[in-house]
């Protein structure tokens, strides 16, 4: 099952190249909330896309009086850049799905609209947005924009739902049921999102710090990463350039906690081992470890413990990306799916931002500085997310 195509949209950038240089050029997009009304404003930095949504509006090419919701406005500028990058500019014969990824939905909707449906005064014409709410609402706008309609189905397994999303394609790709997909996810920030993790106490009022042992918590972010998956018949059929293949992928849950990691990192270890052993690889052929890293004291603790536990003394060369994008929630696995790409693609390893102190527990220390020139064949990229639901994707280079 190959990639044909990447699509990205993130705080660093708008499209893949820009993400690609913001990365090398070690450009975070961290920084104060510009684009929501909250007392967190000054407070709590996020990692936010900076275009409005006017702006976004005006980039997806909708109608500015159409109901939409940011979300769907994101999710249709990344999946339509790795469908076009893709060269699918019609989908043709082929059996094309969309498996889209979300756990915001169109909440940034409802959270805005929500005091005028309590005001027995107020003229009702938002009502229109109540439909965007669901979170498979922004698939099906989705699909509907790329001309998708053979199949399509929402994922929404909290910051594993991209990963799980990929997984989903490549399986049905497998299996004979599709030809190619594109696969990935959205989230867009809400100020209930960032409630709801401010409540948690793992919101670090500071640049999050992935993997260090100062580590406070994470940096909230929003984006969407999707990739074109083909059977490599189908790509070869096209003549379109084949990027990597999606060689590995594996989903388990050790259902400890419902928002915490368990400490042994027992479901990070048997998504990492079931994804090599689908892949048909050993340990010892992974190069690089696009790793969760999110930054909260319990997360990189509990997916160190499992790295060390698969790998041993010999742990690959590692780094979380999410230092420059905060974490995207359900979209985070498609975002690091197209880094996890270009990793491949341009030879490059990318930083953690931010590290100066391994931790106590572990002798971990993840990649610092911009690696250039080498050959990346095989990476592994996880995403583990609440209630121990924890992915692994393997992509190796063609």
């Amino acid at each position: 099952m190959v990639i044909t195509g990447l699509g990205v949209i993130s705080s660093i950038g708008n499209n893949v190249q820009e993400n690609f240089n913001a990365l090398t050029s070690l450009k975070p997009g961290i920084g104060h909330i510009q684009n929501l009304d909250t007392v967190h404003k000054n407070i709590i930095p996020v990692s936010e896309v900076k275009l409005t949504d006017e702006e976004l509006v005006q980039m997806a090419g909708f109608d500015k009086n159409r109901a939409v919701t940011r979300t769907t406005l994101l999710g249709v500028i990344a999946a339509r850049e790795a469908y076009l990058s893709a060269g699918l500019d019609k989908v043709n014969k082929l059996r094309t799905g969309f498996i889209s990824a979300t756990s915001v939905g169109g909440m940034g909707k409802t959270e805005v609209l929500y005091p005028r449906y309590l005001d027995p005064n107020d003229t009702g014409d938002f009502m229109r947005f109540l439909e965007t709410h669901d979170c498979g609402e922004s698939t099906e706008r989705i699909a509907e924009t790329l001309g998708i309609k053979d199949f399509m189905t929402t994922i929404s397994t909290a910051c594993s739902s991209s990963a799980n999303s990929i997984m989903l394609a490549t399986r049905m790709i497998k299996a004979g049921m599709l030809d190619r997909a594109i696969a990935g996810g959205v989230d867009s920030l809400t100020v209930f999102t960032i409630n709801g993790f401010n409540t948690l106490m793992i919101l670090d009022r500071e640049h999050c710090r992935p993997f260090d042992d100062s580590r406070q918590g994470l940096n909230l972010g929003e984006g969407a990463g999707y990739i074109v998956i083909e059977s490599e018949e189908a790509a070869k059929a096209g003549n379109r350039p084949i990027l990597a293949e999606v060689g590995g992928y594996a989903n388990t849950n050790d259902a400890y906690h419902q928002t915490a990691s368990s400490p042994d990192g027992q479901g990070a270890f048997l998504a990492m081992k079931k994804a090599l052993e689908v892949a048909g690889l050993k340990a010892e052929d992974i190069d690089y470890i696009n790793v969760h890293g999110t930054g909260t004291p319990n997360n990189d603790l509990s997916e160190g413990t499992a790295m060390t536990r698969l790998f041993g003394a010999n742990v690959p060369k590692f780094s979380s990306t999410k230092a420059y994008t905060g974490h995207t929630l359900g979209a985070c696995g498609g975002i690091e799916a197209v880094y996890s790409t270009l990793a491949i693609m341009n030879k490059t390893i990318f930083p953690n931002l931010n590290f100066k102190v391994k931790m106590k527990e572990l002798d971990l220390t993840p990649e610092t500085s911009l690696l250039s020139g080498v050959d990346i064949k095989n990476v592994l990229s996880n995403s583990f997310g609440f209630g121990g639901n924890n992915s692994a994707l393997v992509f190796k280079k063609i």
